[in-house]
């Protein structure tokens, strides 16, 4: 079961998925984390996938519409911390230069600033 955590640090939601981000599930939790976050009002979002095991296309199309949402409603969505697996998914399927990646979340924050 897909878990996410939300936190605040320098004026930035991050949220913390902990699982897998696939299809039923992580997808799912994905779309209504970024949603609330948005809705309450946050317009600097970053995504934290330090406990993420595995992500597959229905997670990464979700992660790429949580984006252009996030850009539509005015904010930013940025990912830090990819494990090896995922980043290698992002760069074949060219989404690394579309989506902000930062390698850890000092620097993530950081470029909100």
């Amino acid at each position: 079961m897909m878990q996410i955590e939300r936190r605040i640090r320098d004026g930035v939601t991050i949220l913390d998925p902990k699982g897998k981000i696939t299809i039923g599930q992580g997808d799912i939790a994905l779309r209504e984390s970024v949603q609330a976050a948005l809705e309450d009002g946050s317009t600097a979002l970053l995504i934290n996938f330090s406990k993420v095991r595995r992500m597959d296309s229905s997670g990464l199309g979700e992660l790429v519409a949580s984006s252009e949402k996030a850009k539509a409603q005015g904010g930013k969505l940025k990912i830090t911390n990819l494990p090896a697996s995922i980043e290698q998914l992002l760069t074949i399927t060219a989404l690394m230069g579309t989506l902000e990646v930062f390698e850890d979340e000092d620097s993530a924050l950081a470029s909100f600033h």
